[in-house]
Order: C-alpha cells, then structure tokens, then sequence
C-alpha cells in the first residue's frame, strides 16, 4: 500500500464489456493534486471486460490495479466489496463506481476531497447524477436534493433508501466502510453504507452533476430482482433485519424514522408473499 494514497476508487465489474470503458475513462481523466488508485474486480466475466481492464492496467499501471477472478465469487454469496476491495484500498476516502455508470466531470475526486477535508465532523459526501437509459443512451432524469450545498440529516437518509443517491456518488471516509458496523454485516448494500456514512454528522451533498448511473441494464440486480418475487421478497427480509440492527446500535435514537421505513417494507413484503401465493 502506498502512503501517497489518498483516494482508493472501488469498481466491482462484471459482463460489464458494454460499460465499463466509459467507467474506466471516467476514473482516469479525473484531475487532482493528490495520488489515488483505481481497485477494479473482474468477477469471472465471461464477455470482453477483463480484456478491456487490461488494456487500461497497461496503459495506466500506476492507477488502476484489478483483480481477474477465475470463479465468480458473487454467486457464492461473497461481498465483494467488503472482501476483495475494502481491505486492499489505501487512501484515506473511498470512492464507489459500478463497472457499468461512469463519471463525467474530471474534477469530481477533487471537487469531494476537499468537501470532506473541509468537513472533519461528517464521514460521507455525495453529489447529483443522471440517470442514463442502458439501452438508448437516454436520459432518464436525475437523482439530486437541490442547488444547494446542504448537509442531509441521517433520518433523510434511512427515509431515502438505496435510491436516494447514486452509488457512483459516494465518497466515504475508509474507517466508516472498514469498521463493519453490526447492522451493515446483517445487510450489507449500498444503503446501509449510506447510513452508516450519515450516522456522526449527516450526509454531504453537492449540487455538481458529476455522474451518469445507467438504469436498465441487462442482468443488474435491479432487473432481475424485479423479474424474481421471491428474490425480491428475500431482499426485503433481508433489509428489515439490518433495519431492525441498526436500531439497537443506535439505542433507538432514530426509532421512529425506522419503525416508520419497517412497516413500509413489511407492507411491501406482505405484497410480495400475495404475488408469490397466487402467482401473479
């Protein structure tokens, strides 16, 4: 690991060929005054996004630095980012970008150093997107809080959900994601990272658009848990108890905003087991 470091960027790839040279030019054309690396994990693809991370770990050795997975390790139920990603990283801050979204503005690692530099007290910092139709290329809207710099509470957050922001917006101090907090090993997504990111001083947002997060797009988890009640219903599950964890590590300091976001999900369970029962 090197001590230069300040920005380790995670990007979790896979079958992402279509993608992921718009994700990987992204990372590259960024302009800062600080040392960052570009963590990418190839989960076993089986189209051409190994070849084209090679291409760019030729051409820019120094910044992005892959590992080319022989089986996939998703399907075995490992969490990635937690296993291979996060423990490799050297920078003081983490940046998440999916293999298949892409940044756009070459300042944007800058521009949320110095947000978080100039902001000891909060861990997190996010910024709006576009969102961009994987198929066509169109917009789709975007995901923004406004044309003000404005710190979000953590109730906003939990409230949220995993849509609240864009994953590819995420710039997060590295102890938040490396302490593995309980109610993040119970669920760990996105959105508990969000969380926990929000949890000592709320959430950073930035009005700059400096990402576009590709919706659609064929064999994302999005897609197919949608197409899999019973996928989605585990989903489901899944988050209530990670919900119902980070009420007990936060001694039920935000017991209302949860008890609120629980039974919005337990309806939506109930929903999902009436689909499920009757096979619509």
């Amino acid at each position: 690991m090197s001590n230069d470091v300040k920005v380790s960027v995670i990007c979790n790839a896979y079958n992402h060929g279509k993608y992921i040279r718009d994700a990987l030019n992204g990372f590259v054309m960024q302009k800062t005054d600080f040392e960052y690396e570009v963590l990418v994990h190839d989960d076993a693809s089986t189209d051409n996004t190994a070849d084209i991370i090679r291409e760019f770990e030729a051409k820019y050795p120094d910044i992005i630095k892959p590992i080319y997975q022989k089986e996939n390790q998703y399907s075995k139920d490992v969490w990635i980012t937690d296993v291979y990603q996060v423990r490799r990283s050297a920078g003081k801050y983490l940046a998440i970008c999916e293999g298949d979204d892409y940044w756009t503005d070459p300042d944007k690692l800058q521009k949320q150093f110095d947000a978080l530099e100039s902001h000891p007290e909060i861990d997190i910092c996010v910024h709006a997107s576009t969102l961009v139709n994987a198929s066509d290329g169109s917009v789709n809207g975007t995901v923004d809080h406004g044309s003000e710099v404005t710190v979000i509470p953590v109730e906003k957050v939990i409230e949220g959900g995993g849509d609240f922001v864009s994953t590819n917006s995420i710039f997060v101090r590295r102890e938040i994601l490396a302490e593995r907090r309980k109610f993040v090993d119970v669920c760990p997504l996105d959105y508990t990272y969000q969380i926990s990111g929000s949890i000592n001083g709320g959430m950073l947002y930035l009005p700059d658009n400096m990402s576009a997060y590709r919706v659609s797009v064929p064999g994302s988890w999005s897609v197919t848990s949608n197409k899999n009640r019973k996928a989605n219903l585990s989903f489901v599950k899944e988050l209530m108890a990670g919900l119902k964890q980070l009420d007990t590590d936060t001694n039920k300091k935000y017991h209302r905003t949860i008890s609120k976001k629980l039974w919005r999900l337990f309806l939506s369970k109930v929903h999902l087991r009436l689909l499920i029962m009757f096979k619509r």
